[in-house]
């Protein structure tokens, strides 16, 4: 589906459109026109009419755009911003839509999805999918691609569309408030993480088991997983901010410092979890082992105060005829009693050398 927005200058207003006829080319929106086109799952026809005929782009350009439907086992391309002659390309990782939705019912374990049709309970862990929001810039026109429904896209489309006049200030202005609404869906998926694994550390001391640690393992590739988009989109808006670019003017780079900013801060957040989630598994595994040495020690000790009862009772069971306990009247007695004081010595023992 492709969306419109466009910015006319002579009356000062903006309106959308759904499905229109485009310019003939990109060349044809002059002046202080300003157009947004957003192409949300389109179809291959679309992504030609937008691609091709409207804006010529690189054949790379055009594969970095389409791969996840091209390549969907391999996922999105990661963070990435390049500078053409007439065009700047930018591609980011935002949250899928379920995840950062307030109004979705989102268990906490959110790379968890499942199979159309299959109950909640079956449902196979197959890992949190990375949508792939694709950008073309050029004086006039901004150009975003996505196969997923992007939470951020809609909300600056609901904005500009209520408030048309926001175009007028360009196309990377506008690129620039889905920047910023993408960066700030991280905020409570990173504090979620924060609260998981503030549970799963009081959880570790008072039952560590193999499911916490399973959790843990999941929870770990979450965090590597974000901690990877965080950086390498902390490295594009870095570049964005110094200035680079023609095609970012120079009045907007302090709004995408002030995303950059918010980005740092997040993935300082995202750094200190995973050095949080290696601790615990770290924690969890001297847990666990000491957990083991205790069991151990005990049937060490079950073992050793075993091994003397069974030496007098071995002794006693030797087939020799003459022996001076074999018919005394308390034999038996004695034998149980001289069992049970090796046992107590033994046990005095352990206790002596702080063994136990």
């Amino acid at each position: 589906m492709i969306r419109v927005y466009r910015w006319d200058p002579s009356t000062k207003t903006g309106f959308c459109q759904e499905r229109p006829d485009l310019p003939a080319s990109a060349a044809d929106v002059t002046g202080d026109a300003v157009v947004w086109i957003d192409l949300e799952n389109p179809t291959p026809e679309e992504e030609a009419q937008v691609f091709e005929a409207f804006l010529k782009i690189h054949p790379l350009t055009l594969d970095d755009v389409t791969r996840p439907r091209r390549l969907p086992e391999q996922g999105a391309h990661l963070p990435k911003v390049e500078e053409f002659p007439n065009y700047l390309f930018v591609v980011v990782n935002p949250l899928p839509w379920e995840v950062c939705d307030p109004k979705h019912d989102v268990p906490p374990e959110f790379e968890e999805t499942m199979q159309p049709g299959m109950p909640k309970k079956h449902s196979p862990r197959v890992g949190w999918k990375r949508p792939q929001l694709s950008g073309v810039l050029t004086h006039n026109v901004l150009i975003t691609h996505h196969y997923d429904e992007l939470l951020c896209v809609k909300t600056v489309g609901d904005y500009v569309h209520r408030r048309g006049e926001a175009a007028r200030r360009g196309p990377d202005f506008l690129f620039h408030l889905i920047l910023d609404e993408m960066v700030d869906e991280y905020a409570p998926v990173v504090e979620r993480f924060g609260e998981r694994l503030d549970k799963l550390e009081i959880r570790l001391f008072s039952k560590p088991n193999r499911h916490t640690l399973t959790h843990l393992l999941r929870l770990k590739r979450q965090v590597i997983s974000l901690r990877k988009t965080l950086i390498l989109e902390r490295e594009v808006l870095a570049r964005l901010v110094r200035g680079e670019f023609e095609l970012v003017q120079h009045e907007e780079i302090a709004y995408y410092r002030n995303v950059y900013d918010h980005l740092v801060r997040y993935t300082e957040l995202i750094e200190g979890a995973r050095e949080m989630v290696s601790d615990l598994m770290q924690t969890h595994l001297a847990a666990a082992s000491n957990r083991l040495n205790e069991i151990m020690k005990v049937l060490t000790m079950i073992s050793t105060i075993g091994l003397f009862c069974t030496l007098i009772a071995g002794i006693y069971g030797m087939n020799f005829e003459h022996m001076p306990e074999l018919k005394w009247e308390y034999g038996y007695y004695y034998a149980l009693g001289l069992m049970a004081a090796v046992a107590a010595a033994t046990l005095g023992f352990f206790r002596w050398r702080k063994w136990i």
